[in-house]
């Protein structure tokens, strides 16, 4: 975006500055797609994006379906580090009151919704996610956390 009033710089951050304002636009990191009526919609941040394999994952794409599974009440999801894809899909999830379904279900419900490489490939069950006061998820704090399945 640009314009006069969106923003002269961060305060005592010349280089978060620099990468933010280039030829007087403020790349924020969200990313967007054009719909076909012309509207734009934000699909997630840039910082967040999950390339695997050579594919690019949204975590919000996963989130949602996630959410649809009948024994998940909340989840977010992560990109982790590893070896072979660069980095691999991480869910958090909290569930629902009720039998625990196994990860390898989870992730074949996934699959069946959408492209299999954006299956989790790492699934956490969680009493509750981080969020701040207005309640976004805090991914910076699930990134922190071990990777241990």
């Amino acid at each position: 975006m640009r314009g006069s009033t969106v923003m002269l710089g961060y305060w005592n951050h010349p280089a978060a500055t620099a990468e933010a304002l280039k030829n007087q636009w403020h790349h924020t990191g969200d990313l967007f797609v054009r719909l076909a009526n012309g509207q734009v919609r934000m699909v997630d941040r840039k910082k967040y994006l999950i390339k695997t394999g050579g594919e690019n994952v949204y975590p919000q794409e996963v989130e949602q379906v996630l959410l649809r599974h009948e024994a998940i009440a909340d989840a977010a999801v992560i990109g982790i580090p590893d070896e072979q894809w660069g980095e691999a899909v991480m869910a958090f999830i909290v569930l629902r009151p009720g039998p625990e379904p196994a990860h390898a279900a989870i992730r074949d419900w996934v699959g069946a919704h959408i492209a299999g490489y954006k299956k989790p490939r790492y699934i956490k069950f969680v009493a509750a996610l981080p969020r701040n006061a207005s309640g976004k998820v805090l991914k910076s704090e699930l990134v922190a956390r071990p990777v241990d399945g």
